[in-house]
């Protein structure tokens, strides 16, 4: 899980891979699976290639009615719970209702999330990227862990980004309470955080052969960029000046089905045994950024990311602000 370890397998994959062809031959019966924003974008994808193999998927809900008319269709092993990332309450009510109903857990990803949106706060004043993406997933999955730990060979994955590099934590000022709100540091922060969440659950997890990865799915376009208007994306070169997906966007982003894929992949893949908390891309184990690459802001992952030290002081942080919560 440490720096060392972040070097391509050369998996047989690639950035544009399937999950059909992730999970070709790999039947998931008999295991269980939640996966959080599993109702929209490559979540909803991740849940239709889970239970098209085999498992059965638990997918946490905020809009029951949003939920059944993405899901609908879908074959499988499929049912829906109430929960919202940003209520705490309702999180550890989820929870419980899971372990009242089972003793094992196989998968958990930590799918959902929020971008670059406005400053608000949720929970007990946490700044809401930093509070639904690494805080709601933290007291989710800390609520689950001893499902995890009762399962042998159980996979939990974190969803994070490019966007780490944007930003470190703010370790001194976390809920911009003295800094002046960035919403890409914000994000950045958060990517930040599920990196090393993953990193810090390794060690949780590693007693009893769990294992747990944060990944990159890509460049997709989903209903996360909800938050930005027409004039940034252009700006930022994903759309050209008629709206339209630009041609760097058409060369380089993924569809939410092969967005999945890497998910998938670390979900499952026996090549990653032995390799507890890494940080993967493209379906294959990301290597560390070199800042000589002209394309060093897309791919791998920076150190600040995988540092086994800032992942135990996250993971001591997030302890203590979900005891005050």
């Amino acid at each position: 899980m440490a720096q060392t370890d972040q070097v391509p397998l050369q998996s047989g994959f690639h950035a544009k891979s399937t999950p059909a062809e992730v999970l070709a031959g790999i039947d998931l019966s008999g295991k269980t699976a939640i996966v959080t924003g599993g109702y929209s974008g490559i979540g909803l994808e991740t849940v239709r290639a889970l239970a098209g193999h085999g498992a059965s998927v638990i997918v946490p809900v905020r809009s029951e009615t949003k939920a059944q008319e993405n899901l609908n269709g879908l074959s499988g092993s499929i049912r829906t719970a109430a929960m919202d990332l940003a209520d705490l309450q309702s999180v550890r009510k989820f929870s419980d209702d899971i372990s009242g109903e089972t003793g094992t857990l196989d998968f958990l990803i930590n799918n959902a999330g929020i971008m670059a949106c406005p400053f608000a706060k949720v929970g007990p004043g946490w700044e809401s990227q930093f509070g639904i993406c690494h805080m709601g997933h933290f007291a989710l999955t800390k609520a689950l862990l001893p499902l995890l730990q009762n399962t042998p060979g159980s996979r939990v994955v974190a969803l994070s980004s490019t966007a780490h590099k944007v930003s470190d934590v703010l370790w001194e000022d976390i809920h911009f309470e003295r800094t002046e709100y960035n919403k890409w540091q914000a994000y950045g922060q958060a990517k930040t955080a599920n990196a090393l969440f993953a990193n810090g659950l390794s060690r949780r997890l590693h007693d009893t052969g769990g294992l747990a990865f944060s990944v990159h799915p890509g460049g997709i376009f989903t209903p996360l960029q909800r938050h930005l208007p027409k004039e940034e994306m252009i700006a930022l070169g994903w759309l050209d000046e008629d709206g339209e997906p630009s041609e760097l966007a058409k060369a380089g982003f993924k569809t939410p089905e092969q967005g999945a894929s890497t998910t998938l992949w670390a979900a499952t893949s026996d090549a990653l045994d032995g390799k507890p908390g890494v940080y993967c891309e493209d379906t294959d184990i990301a290597g560390l950024t070199d800042p000589d690459s002209p394309m060093s802001r897309y791919y791998g992952v920076d150190p600040h990311a995988c540092d086994d030290e800032a992942a135990e002081k996250l993971w001591d942080i997030s302890e203590a602000l979900l005891r005050s919560a």
